[in-house]
């Protein structure tokens, strides 16, 4: 059975705009959602490479002039959500690249690795932290044993 439905008329027009001049050299404009700004925690207990666990003490990562190391990378793509941001710190801290502000991972910092824990604050501003597993990441709760290594920074390698 087939119902009849009655549409409202249309009318069609063509507006004729000027012709835009042939070569038009406009800057390329990039449109930033949003920023995922990324803080990775070095696991300083022994043998770590285990994983991490919620009593093992960590230290931020921090610059040779010991101040706080924040990646930065905008809400655009392949960085479209708080994995994606992760996934870039983590070849950042391996010394595959620099963020995208240009930032690159201080030579004299250990790599990141399995035990570490990543905290990614998203564009609409929370928190998520990541434990580095053999295999992807892991949602944890919001370390508090955090350490101050002010002055020797986590420079040792396990």
């Amino acid at each position: 059975m087939t119902t009849a439905v009655t549409r409202p008329r249309s009318v069609t027009a063509r507006i004729t705009t000027p012709e835009a001049p042939a070569t038009v050299d406009a800057p390329a404009v990039t449109v930033v959602l949003g920023v995922y700004t990324v803080t990775v925690f070095m696991n300083t207990a022994p043998h770590s490479f285990d994983g991490y666990q919620p009593h093992h003490p960590l230290a931020a990562a921090t610059h040779p002039d010991c101040s706080p190391l924040r990646l930065v990378f905008h809400a655009t793509k392949p960085i479209t959500d708080h994995q994606r941001a992760a996934e870039a710190a983590f070849a950042v801290g391996n010394h595959q690249g620099p963020d995208h502000h240009g930032q690159t991972w201080p030579a004299d910092l250990r790599s990141v690795s399995v035990g570490d824990v990543i905290k990614v604050t998203g564009p609409d501003h929370w928190i998520l932290h990541l434990r580095i597993d053999p295999v992807g990441f892991t949602t944890v709760p919001e370390p508090t044993t955090l350490v101050d290594l002010t002055g020797t920074r986590a420079t040792s390698r396990r």
